[in-house]
């Protein structure tokens, strides 16, 4: 039953996916594939803030990462795409782990500014190591992904690679959060010196968990490569970490679901809003403080008024028919 439980998403991100892929015109397509590959880097960033607690603004430095070892290893190294994207997931995980050591030393703010400023430094190295990355002209001509033969050129069959691609990674994240391990991450996150006092070893599960969000951000990085096929290093700025944690909050922190629903939402946004211009960054903010004032636990708290006002009505029915 547990294992039919962790389907229960995926299936339903395929079935929706899917007619999305029907209906929707080109353009929305695109926006719809970056706001799932969005969706897979800020389930890893769940991974770390939602259920161990670690406030990371360096997220997109790992995005960058794994997107640019995968758009030099097919372009300079001659490696097959999928290969590429394996090797980068696994680099990126290392490098993580050898930077999260000392970094996971801190705690709080000292950490999101530690984590920022390694976001700062990749954008730094990343423009200025010209003879590697292309410093501000970035990468080009990067190859399409293939499946069976198939390029996954156009932004439609892009789609239903990116939705395999996110609902092994909900299965994945829900398999963790249901194992002993997810269970002890969230137990570090609501009471460290408790979870220590208990025998766990809370800086493991720590590195674990911020090695797991880098993998994801890897992941993620790779298929934006593929997809938009050109990188530079702004497409990887500390603006996109912010970005990605203001999706996961939105959503709903701790929750596989609310961090595809703020994925979702916070790529479409512009585009609704476009007719206001300048005017959006305002009512931009205006949202996030209506959410953070209004619904602390984000957009997937809403289902808990839903089942209160339900739970209301048939009060007031069976009241109605005694």
């Amino acid at each position: 039953m547990r294992l039919l439980g962790s389907f229960g998403l995926p299936a339903l991100i395929l079935v929706v996916g899917a007619a999305m892929s029907l209906a929707l015109p080109e353009y929305h397509l695109r926006l719809l594939n970056l706001s799932l590959i969005s969706a897979i880097a800020v389930i890893g960033l769940n991974v770390a803030f939602g259920y161990a607690g670690l406030i990371s603004l360096g997220h997109a430095a790992f995005v960058g990462v794994g997107a640019y070892l995968s758009a030099l290893l097919t372009t300079r190294a001659g490696l097959s795409p999928w290969l590429a994207l394996a090797v980068a997931v696994v680099a990126t995980t290392a490098f993580a782990t050898a930077v999260g050591t000392p970094l996971l030393r801190l705690k709080g703010h000292y950490l999101a500014l530690a984590t920022l400023g390694l976001n700062v430094s990749f954008v730094i190295v990343a423009s200025n190591w010209i003879e590697v990355t292309g410093g501000t002209n970035g990468v080009s001509q990067i190859p399409a992904l293939h499946v069976l033969h198939f390029a996954v050129e156009d932004e439609r069959s892009f789609l239903w690679l990116a939705l395999v691609c996110l609902s092994v990674t909900v299965v994945l994240a829900t398999l963790l959060h249901r194992s002993r391990y997810g269970r002890a991450l969230i137990a570090v996150r609501d009471d460290e010196l408790a979870s220590e006092m208990t025998g766990l070893d809370t800086t493991r599960l720590k590195l674990i968990a911020f090695a797991i969000s880098a993998a994801c951000a890897a992941f993620a990085g790779s298929l934006f490569a593929f997809h938009i096929r050109f990188i530079s290093p702004e497409d990887f700025n500390y603006a996109h970490s912010i970005t990605y944690l203001a999706m996961l909050i939105v959503g709903g922190e701790g929750t596989i679901l609310g961090a595809i629903l703020g994925s979702i939402l916070l790529t479409f946004l512009p585009e609704w809003l476009r007719f206001l211009g300048n005017a959006y960054l305002a009512l931009f903010g205006l949202l996030m403080f209506a959410v953070l004032v209004f619904l602390p636990t984000g957009i997937v708290g809403l289902r808990k008024y839903a089942k209160a006002w339900s739970g209301h009505r048939r009060a007031e029915t069976a009241e109605v028919r005694s």
